[in-house]
Order: C-alpha cells, then sequence, then structure tokens
C-alpha cells in the first residue's frame, strides 16, 4: 500500500548505514538493490515487505536502543496493570521475565481475554491509541441470548452508553447455537468495557470477551499466558496504521 512506503535513502538511515545523503550516493553508485533490482534514486520501500541489499548485504530496520514491543494473549482473570494494591493477578506477573519495563497499550478487563499490545515506547503507544488513527480492534464475543438483527444493526449505527453515542462499528453474528450466539465485532474507538456495556443495553449477558487482533496485527496461535515479540514488519503496520 502506497501509505507504507517510505523514500530509499530514509529506510537506510533508519537502519544505521549512513546519513540519508550518503545513502543517496551509495544508490547513485549502484551499491544499493531492492528485491534483486538495481535501485534508483526516487524509489521509495515498504520497510515491512521488501528486500534491501547494500553492498549485497541485506539491512533491516534497527530498534531503538532499549524500546520492546510484544503482544500477549492475555488470559481471562488477569487485569491489566503493573501492580496492584489489592493482590489480584496483573498481566505484569506474565511478562516478568522480560528485563525491560514494558507497559500495556490500552486495555483488557480481568474478564477479558486475548490480544494485548505491551511496549516502553510511548511515541509507539500514542500512535496505536490515538483516537484520530482509528486502529481497527477486532473482538469475538459470545452473547446470551440470541443477538437479532435489528440489534446487531442498531449496535452498528452506534448507541448511547454513559451519555455518549458509541462509534459507528461493525457487527457481524458468526454462528447461532441453541443458547447463544457467536458475534464478531470490530471496533474504531477504545472506552472503557465499551463492548459489555454495549451487550448491556439489550440484555445481553456477555459469556466470553477475546480480541484477536489490533490493526494488521493478528495474535494466531499464541498461547494464553504467552508472549512474543512483534516483528520488524509488525512495528511498522502499527505505526503507519
Amino acid at each position: 500500500m502506497k501509505k507504507n512506503l517510505v523514500r530509499l535513502q530514509k529506510f537506510m538511515a533508519d537502519c544505521g548505514v549512513a546519513s540519508r545523503r550518503k545513502s543517496e550516493v551509495l544508490i547513485e553508485n549502484g551499491a544499493v538493490k531492492v528485491n534483486g533490482k538495481t535501485a534508483q534514486i526516487g524509489d521509495k520501500v515498504n520497510p515491512a515487505t521488501d528486500k534491501v541489499y547494500v553492498h549485497n548485504k541485506r539491512i533491516v530496520l534497527k530498534r531503538k536502543g532499549g524500546k520492546r514491543y510484544i503482544m500477549l494473549n492475555k488470559p481471562r482473570g488477569y487485569i491489566t496493570t503493573m501492580s496492584d494494591e489489592m493482590g489480584r493477578k496483573c498481566v505484569a506477573d506474565l511478562v516478568k521475565d522480560i528485563p525491560e519495563r514494558v507497559y500495556p497499550v490500552g486495555r483488557l478487563d480481568k474478564d477479558s481475554e486475548g490480544l494485548l499490545i505491551m511496549t516502553n515506547d510511548g511515541d509507539f503507544s500514542n500512535q496505536v491509541m490515538h483516537p484520530k488513527q482509528q486502529v481497527n480492534k477486532v473482538y469475538h464475543v459470545t452473547v446470551r441470548p440470541d443477538l437479532t438483527p435489528e440489534q446487531a444493526k442498531k449496535l452498528s449505527a452506534g448507541i448511547v452508553v454513559d451519555g455518549r453515542k458509541t462509534a459507528p462499528c461493525e457487527v457481524r453474528v458468526m454462528n447461532r447455537l441453541e443458547d447463544r450466539t457467536n458475534v464478531e465485532m470490530v471496533l474504531h474507538e477504545g472506552r472503557n468495557r465499551e463492548i459489555r456495556k454495549m451487550c448491556e443495553y439489550f440484555d445481553l449477558e456477555v459469556l466470553r470477551l477475546r480480541r484477536i487482533s489490533i490493526g494488521s496485527v493478528k495474535m494466531g496461535k499464541l498461547k494464553k499466558g504467552m508472549w512474543r515479540d512483534l516483528t520488524e514488519a509488525e512495528i511498522h503496520k502499527l505505526s503507519s496504521q
């Protein structure tokens, strides 16, 4: 996608190869290749997908010193804080083997589970969470009893919760069982316990609430309670949503 493209010399500078001006000289001298082709001044690259070589050696983005970006599959029963005066289980307990002190980007309430991003990069966190970025967050929600088409339509358009109308969202019924309904909801904002309050509006009981993706980053097969570092591509995609 065009919005993910950056000038080649900037990418080279970000990778620590040389300054932008010296990177331009390397390009002019034919020392740089992109996806196997000799680069030209003015070329742009997608850091997440393009392969860039300088003197036949591939270059990759270097993370800022000391910065850490991880995804955690938060289990139910953990609160999204780094400490708790009441002695409840915190997500900090699940990442205590990480030497850097990382913090949650947004939150999932105690009874919710799924994808939680954690970092010590404040700028990155603000980029992901700022309302103007409208980063999609996808949830799989099991409710009881059935979610009717009319209720789904009203949820999609927005309803008044705590005196303020919720932003339009996407609601799709995945399947209906005898005593429950599985729904996929895509939200663009992150108000506290928003999905639960939206369901309560229609007297729907939330049996399970699981976040499966944030932007283009998907939790995949990461096991509950486990974490992994985000890839450079995932970091870049979230930073450029």
